[in-house]
């Protein structure tokens, strides 16, 4: 990520006009029974720590990891128990078997889709929402390379036990529907490695 992009996001949450981050995700609330009680989850981008929060309440220890020192700051401040850290995931690397749940919502980086397999126990729980190409339609100041393509989402998890599955227009409370991917998958139990 450049620098400029990091400045960015830092005033973004700098501005606080971002409430919205400050919560769970909807679709990380409906589909919080296929996620385990205990366990160790990292929040992708977290934000806010919205997500983060809800994990923590529900027993887990959370990892939190944003570009945004900012937002990292903030999230930590509101949920002490957060092991929040500032890093770009386009440089890092995480163990093998760290995770029993990896959350990834709206933040496109593809080449960690591989590698989730590695990161996650067996049986561990990948739950993703993110917006799709569809966005084009109604908003073309986004950049299409942070955007799936049609069924990318569920084709990157082949393989995988995928417990629910949606691609479509979702109302986000901003009066403007978004088109997003929606995933919740489980890691096949055989190994430490590989999808």
């Amino acid at each position: 990520m450049t620098g400029a992009e990091v400045l960015k996001w830092n005033e973004r949450y700098r501005s606080g006009v971002e409430a919205a981050f400050e919560r769970p995700r909807d679709f990380l609330v409906e589909q919080a029974q296929c996620l385990p009680d205990h366990g160790v989850a990292l929040d992708i981008a977290m934000g806010l720590g919205g997500n983060a929060g809800f994990l923590l309440e529900r027993g887990l220890c959370v990892i939190g990891v944003d570009v945004s020192e900012v937002a990292a700051k903030r999230a930590k401040a509101r949920w002490p128990d957060l092991q929040a850290a500032v890093l770009d995931l386009a440089w890092y690397r995480w163990p093998a078997c760290s995770f029993d749940v990896i959350l990834n919502f709206y933040y496109l980086q593809r080449d960690l889709f591989p590698q989730f397999p590695t990161m996650l126990k067996p049986g561990g729980v990948v739950m993703i929402e993110t917006l799709t190409i569809e966005m084009l339609k109604t908003r073309s100041d986004f950049n299409p390379d942070y955007l799936l393509q049609p069924d990318e989402l569920r084709r990157a998890f082949a393989g995988w036990d995928i417990l629910m599955y949606r691609e479509g227009q979702i109302e986000m409370g901003s009066g403007s529907p978004r088109a997003v991917a929606s995933l919740v998958a489980r890691k096949p139990r055989e190994s430490c490695t590989g999808g």
